[in-house]
């Protein structure tokens, strides 16, 4: 099997991305001061937005705001409790405070031992006596619904031809197409999950490109710029997505971080195939991907619930359940 870094490299850093500064606006003021002398200000365009987005927060309250952050840690924390991860860019929305307060926040959660701060989000700590592993929040995940996984994945890889081009996204369902190939399957595999890129090891007839970015541990998953960068020159038949919930509305992913990729492969891709267990019809998560009609296929262990099976229906888009999660349901 040949493994390939795209042009960018796979470019593996730890290290933590500032947020991306918006488009700047020059002014020039004329005739202000002495000999109509020139000042230049750069304006974030993008200023009026946030503070609209500010205000339009359910949450917003005035005790929230900086100048109380004991009371505003209590309420992320609380927010926590219930949830078990969220995202900065999710709290500062809510709280109506900005990202840089939000993670002055998790760093003071994190050296108290209350929240464990991860790379754009916070999640809670292992309980006592567990073992505390940097990776483990992909290890919690991979034990949820694992059975039901593993038979999504076979039903979804059963559909790719031995030389198709495809894309399997990051994360522990979409993992499971990849376990789920031939041992001789010799297509090629694009993928920015360090899991994929490890099972593909063990098919030597096939070809994996792998996408260089950041390390994303709670995914093992590489994200950034660089990726997104990378999947817009290549070209696939099918992008195999993975979500984290799934409701009449859309389809959601846990982390701002993850989400572009995902996006960007969707655009590069001929169709897209949602992969997910039946308990995400029943979670929630914070950022939308799409809207079911980006999708030509949804593969399940599980029938969604009545409502979503009914849109499917009447948006012609192909519903799969795996023959073992008919099984298990009857």
């Amino acid at each position: 099997m040949s493994i390939y870094k795209h042009d960018l490299g796979l470019n593996v850093s730890l290290r933590t991305n500032l947020p991306e500064k918006g488009p700047a606006t020059l002014i020039r003021d004329s005739d202000v001061g002495q000999a109509c002398a020139m000042r230049y200000k750069i304006r974030p365009a993008l200023a009026g937005q946030a503070r609209e987005s500010k205000e339009r927060s359910p949450m917003l309250t005035d005790k929230l705001r900086y100048r109380d952050a004991p009371q505003r840690r209590a309420a992320i924390l609380d927010h926590l409790r219930v949830t078990g991860f969220v995202t900065v860019s999710e709290v500062a929305e809510r709280l109506g405070v900005s990202e840089m307060t939000v993670r002055r926040d998790a760093r003071r959660l994190h050296e108290e031992g209350e929240a464990i701060s991860l790379r754009g989000a916070l999640r809670l700590p292992a309980a006592p006596g567990a073992e505390e592993e940097t990776d483990d929040e992909y290890r919690r995940r991979e034990r949820v619904a694992n059975a039901a996984k593993a038979a999504i994945g076979k039903a979804a890889a059963a559909e790719i031809r031995s030389g198709d081009v495809v894309a399997i996204d990051a994360g522990t369902t979409a993992c499971q197409v990849a376990a789920a190939l031939p041992a001789d399957f010799a297509g090629t595999v694009v993928t920015h999950s360090v899991p994929v890129l490890n099972l593909l090891l063990e098919r030597p007839a096939a070809t994996a490109i792998a996408l260089g970015g950041d390390l994303y541990r709670p995914s093992r998953a590489l994200v950034g710029s660089a990726t997104v960068e990378a999947v817009r020159r290549l070209k696939v038949r099918t992008f195999y997505l993975g979500a984290a919930a799934a409701d009449l509305s859309g389809i959601y992913a846990a982390a701002d971080v993850e989400s572009l990729v995902k996006q960007t492969l969707m655009s590069i891709a001929d169709r897209v195939v949602l992969v997910l267990d039946h308990l995400k019809f029943e979670a929630t998560a914070p950022v939308r991907l799409c809207s079911w009609d980006a999708l030509e296929m949804v593969v399940s262990d599980q029938p969604p619930p009545p409502p979503i099976a009914g849109l499917l229906q009447q948006r012609q888009i192909r519903l799969l359940v795996s023959p073992a999660g008919v099984a298990a349901a009857s």
